[in-house]
């Protein structure tokens, strides 16, 4: 029975990886575009849209961080060098942080706004706090500091990964794309 540590993520890791991926790029794209946008029912679908995107990916995070603490994400290659292994430990902390707080502090702002977040439309959620104008206001910075830290480090996480792959010799990338696992270096 081989009892080495695991080379690559489980297929529901990476399953709830890619989710959540997608579910963060398409969430911060429509809130990219809808942000300037006037006044509308339109706008105020796309709002609702965005918020059951953002509670979606914050449940999807919490399956996530949940079967990561029961499934150890597999050791880095000990070919990389101990500050890569340290850095690429806190970035994967960082981005977790930022997965749970950006949707937590988009329904703590959507609260203070005074419009209640409603998931598909169908299951009301308690507002976090109560009306209050200047901490939306506040909160509006907060949620849009946290999405433009969330790309920058997501940037900084995809260029490593890639750059590992084609000059490391780590299989960096192979851990997370099962089409890449029958080119993995051995």
């Amino acid at each position: 029975m081989d009892t080495s540590p695991p080379t690559r993520y489980t297929t529901t890791a990476i399953t709830l990886h890619w989710l959540v991926a997608l579910g963060i790029l398409g969430a911060f794209s429509l809130g990219l575009y809808m942000q300037d946008l006037p006044l509308s029912p339109a706008k105020l679908k796309l709002y609702s849209y965005h918020k059951w995107a953002g509670v979606t990916i914050f449940l999807l995070v919490l399956v996530r961080l949940f079967w990561r603490a029961t499934h150890p994400a597999p050791p880095l290659p000990l070919s990389m060098p101990v500050w890569q292994r340290r850095l690429a430990t806190s970035m994967h902390h960082l981005l977790y942080g930022l997965a749970v707080c950006i949707p937590l502090s988009g329904w703590l702002m959507s609260s203070a706004k005074g419009f209640q977040t409603v998931w598909f439309g169908v299951l009301p959620l308690p507002d976090l706090v109560t009306k209050d104008k200047a901490l939306g206001d506040a909160l509006a910075d907060v949620h849009q500091f946290l999405n433009l830290s969330m790309a920058t480090l997501v940037t900084v996480h995809v260029t490593a990964a890639i750059r590992h792959h084609l000059h490391g010799s780590e299989a960096i990338l192979a851990r997370m794309l099962p089409f890449l696992r029958n080119k993995a270096r051995p």
